[in-house]
């Protein structure tokens, strides 16, 4: 069944879990055709190695263009033919636009970019941030303190982004700005909903346990915490996450301790 759906394909799209993207790659590459470009869907990062997915296909399938497909992509308001827009990145311009070509409908706008790195990291990092908004929806903060939450944790990706290489101009567009958005606001945003639940008391495994699909924030957030921390990079919103995921913290007390620190300056502050 794998053979006959990638053998004579000229794109693969890989849209599986992050845990999962590994061995689905394995299971596919001897069946892929020299040079067809793989585009992944995941907006996660792989916890044993914190590898980013095109950094996977580039350990798998050497040769290959790997790029990624990012945006505010609520599935089930796509489905439903709502309109809606994303970003594509590949390695090469041309081959990003025509992919761009490729993927877009009348309702479905596909712009193009070349910042590989810089996509791909929004959409693993808004993940986590939106698990921070979704504790504050669960605490009842308010709409001020959630607006506070979402620009603050821009700040943090484009800070961890642009050291890691992406262009400083994404994390303003679709796959940074725009997804952020609408996975910290959005009922149907996983990962919103899990941070919700941990927002009015539940511990994780208690969230966990009631869920069929994956929220990659889970997964991702001592990911993040980590490449952090080996960049120098202070994140107090995503080590926040973190604690409370990981190290048995509340989300009341995640609060807490970033109001606790002093505001700097908005701009160039290196923290919260």
């Amino acid at each position: 069944m794998l053979e006959e759906a990638v053998a004579e394909a000229d794109v693969i799209v890989v849209g599986v879990p992050s845990h999962g993207f590994r061995q689905a790659l394995e299971s596919a590459a001897p069946f892929v055709r020299p040079w067809v470009p793989i585009v992944s869907l995941v907006k996660g990062l792989e916890q044993d190695t914190d590898l980013r997915m095109t950094e996977i296909v580039g350990e798998l399938l050497p040769g290959h263009p790997a790029g990624v497909l990012a945006g505010p992509n609520i599935a089930r308001e796509i489905l439903a033919g709502y309109a809606a827009a994303a970003t594509i990145a590949m390695p090469d311009s041309t081959a990003a636009a025509q992919l761009a070509e490729l993927f877009g409908t009348s309702r479905y706008r596909v712009y193009s970019s070349t910042d590989v790195v810089g996509v791909e990291l929004c959409g693993a990092l808004k993940n986590v941030f939106a698990i921070a908004a979704g504790m504050g929806d669960g605490a009842g903060a308010g709409a001020n303190t959630k607006a506070m939450v979402i620009t603050r944790a821009l700040r943090e990706m484009s800070r961890l982004g642009e050291a890691l290489g992406g262009d400083p101009m994404t994390f303003g567009g679709l796959a940074g700005n725009g997804d952020l958005i609408v996975t910290c606001i959005s009922p149907h945003s996983r990962n919103r909903q899990v941070g919700e639940a941990l927002g009015r008391g539940l511990t994780i495994d208690q969230v966990l346990a009631t869920m069929s699909q994956v929220a990659e924030g889970v997964r991702a957030a001592a990911v993040v915490r980590r490449m952090a921390e080996k960049e120098g990079i202070e994140m107090p919103i995503a080590v926040e996450v973190d604690q409370v995921i990981n190290h048995g913290a509340t989300a009341a007390a995640a609060y807490r301790g970033l109001l606790q620190t002093a505001p700097g300056h908005e701009m160039h502050g290196t923290g919260w």
